[in-house]
């Protein structure tokens, strides 16, 4: 028979397992995502025909944050009573590279107004990249942005698509810009769609560069494409095995459980050319709500 000191230390360890259990599986349920947006970009003929309309779609979804790619000939105040009156909330937006000139102090303006935290640069035209010096001229550019809009509290960030994963001379155009940027003054807002595509590995990134991607695309593809820089990029119009998030072939798990360490504050769905926009933003919205790491 078990006497009193050894079912007293069975039970403690018995205890202990069980308490150490609960608390792995409370801390994995415990992982998910608190700020779930979408990339407008997604239903743009949408917000063309019907601006305000379309926000009611997508807060009726149940997404509370939206980010902006264009106003379709809306103020600012405009723009920040339509998501006040939606109960929605927008942390960014994306701006073509030619803003960031004599434009970017109007910019920065209009942010604030709407109540922006990012102003992100989404693109680096193809006539820019291809200048010998072209990528140096970028995170110039950048810096420069970065260093004007943080005196107004809004931070600058630069969006990827696959071109950044193809060497060039010998070197991979992401990593120059994440070498060559200050880390403090531009941020980056990882497609991880598209690095994937480009054969990148986000967790490698997240590992190089901690706290470096407050903001993620969340999309996904059904299979990888072959991609080359003799091919192009044309905003992923071409890709015809884009889908819906959950429904593809990445890993979303295995990325998001390095969350912490990329520095990720805000999730942004989007899908470049879905043939139903507002079912296809909702079969993301349902399937990211629901993971959790």
């Amino acid at each position: 028979m078990m006497n009193r000191r050894a079912f007293l230390e069975t039970a403690t360890t018995v205890t202990a397992a069980t308490l150490l259990t609960n608390r792995i599986g409370w801390a994995g349920a415990d992982h998910k995502i608190e700020k779930l947006g979408v990339e407008l970009y997604t239903v743009r003929d949408e917000m063309e025909a019907n601006f305000e309309g379309t926000l009611a779609k997508v807060a009726a979804i149940g997404y509370p944050e939206v980010e902006f790619a264009g106003y379709f000939d809306h103020s600012p105040k405009e723009v920040r009573a339509a998501i006040d009156r939606h109960g929605l909330v927008s942390p960014s937006c994306h701006v073509d590279w030619d803003v960031l000139g004599d434009k970017w102090p109007e910019q920065i303006e209009s942010a604030k107004i709407i109540g922006q935290s990012y102003i992100i640069c989404p693109w680096i035209p193809e006539e820019i990249r291809n200048q010998r010096d072209g990528w140096k001229r970028a995170a110039e550019a950048f810096n420069r942005a970065g260093e004007t809009s943080q005196k107004a509290g809004i931070q600058f960030g630069y969006h990827n698509h696959w071109f950044e994963f193809l060497p060039v001379n010998g070197k991979l155009p992401y990593d120059f810009l994440l070498e060559t940027c200050d880390s403090t003054l531009v941020k980056m807002e990882l497609d991880l769609c598209w690095i994937t595509v480009g054969g990148g590995d986000p967790v490698k990134y997240f590992d190089r560069y901690p706290g470096r991607f407050p903001l993620v695309h969340v999309k996904d593809m059904k299979k990888l494409p072959n991609v080359s820089a003799a091919g192009g990029q044309d905003f992923g119009d071409s890709l015809k095995d884009m889908t819906e998030v959950g429904s593809g072939v990445i890993d979303w798990k295995r990325i998001f459980a390095q969350s912490e360490k990329a520095g990720i504050k805000h999730y942004i769905v989007e899908h470049d050319r879905p043939k139903a926009p507002f079912e296809s933003i909702k079969t993301s919205y349902d399937y990211l709500r629901q993971l959790r790491w």
